[in-house]
């Protein structure tokens, strides 16, 4: 636990370095605003008809008695929520960092320049960060739809699959934005998961905390910036690549 609330802190720490450089939180906040707006949109529609969808899921609680039929519904379609949510980040954070490229370069790089130091110029390249935000899409579908089956489980399932969601979404999270400061060094896909595995707890601990917040409305617009900060910190200081 220890562990999980040390890697949390680099989020802060990350929000703590924009925050004393506001052209860098609002040049952060662009395209997060811009990639929010559109899946924003696509939300809504989904919550106004949240319940429609999970009356039609369940037609097999439409005999049952009043109380427990609503129950049964009311935690599925907070599943169904919240495997949308789970979704909507994975591609949140594959198209802002895919599309805002150049905003969060300049993120990044401040904050390694902040170490002092020569700040590696090993870049990551469009191709391959469109092929990691590819990869956290498809594997933020696959997370999405077990929650959303969980929800076909009663009482426990829906409990079980968003707790799981959370865990499982946030370690995927993480790895994506230590790509950047892992990558420009060099380092390949075994590289940066050997890297990640040697202080598992304390990057979960950062992705959790960072996927939470993106559960929130209008979070990942304002986190975004920090996360991309804390990630460069965390890989410095944490995984030893400084």
């Amino acid at each position: 636990m220890g562990d999980l609330l040390h890697g949390a802190g680099y989020l802060r720490r990350g929000w703590s370095f924009v925050r004393a450089r506001p052209r860098l939180l609002l040049l952060g906040m662009l395209p997060a605003l811009i990639v929010f707006a559109v899946l924003g949109s696509g939300f809504v529609l989904l919550l106004l008809n949240v319940g429609d969808v999970a009356a039609w899921a369940t037609p097999f609680a439409d005999d049952w008695a009043g109380l427990l039929r609503s129950l049964v519904r009311v935690l599925l379609a907070l599943a169904v929520l919240v495997g949308a949510l789970m979704l909507s980040s994975a591609l949140f954070v594959g198209l802002t960092l895919t599309l805002g490229d150049p905003f969060y370069e300049r993120i990044w790089r401040a904050t390694e320049a902040s170490f002092g130091g020569p700040v590696p110029d090993h870049g990551v390249g469009f191709w391959r960060s469109l092929r990691d935000a590819l990869r956290l899409v498809v594997v933020g579908l696959g997370f999405s739809v077990l929650v959303l089956l969980s929800g076909l489980v009663p009482v426990v399932g829906p409990v079980a699959g968003i707790v799981l969601g959370v865990v499982f979404s946030g370690r995927l999270l993480a790895r994506e934005l230590l790509g950047r400061p892992l990558g420009a060094r060099g380092l390949d896909d075994a590289g940066q998961r050997a890297a990640a595995s040697s202080h598992r707890s304390t990057v979960l601990g950062f992705g959790i905390a960072t996927q939470v917040c993106f559960l929130v409305p209008l979070g990942g617009v304002l986190v975004m910036p920090a996360a991309v900060a804390g990630a460069t910190i965390l890989a410095r200081e944490e995984l030893q690549i400084g």
